[in-house]
């Protein structure tokens, strides 16, 4: 069983993406979405990135807090 802590790092580099406090603020603030367009919908995502973070959401997993405090983040 993975005891690691899910966090805002930990999900990027579950992503794939470089996970230091300043590419997640730059990323950020380099990908901001407008207000209709739902996290999984975003066009930056590719297949694999889209399908864990729905799936994320979808089942409610532990995942599903940290990826709200992404979207916040880009919805910001």
């Amino acid at each position: 069983m993975d005891m690691s802590a899910n966090n805002i790092e930990t999900l990027f580099a579950q992503l794939g993406l470089h996970n230091s406090t300043e590419a997640i603020a730059q990323f950020a603030a380099s990908h901001q979405l407008s207000k209709d367009v739902y996290i999984n919908n975003a066009p930056f995502w590719n297949d694999g990135q889209r399908h864990f973070l729905q799936d994320a959401l979808r089942q409610d997993s532990d995942w599903s807090e940290v990826v709200d405090q992404l979207n916040v983040l880009l919805h910001g």
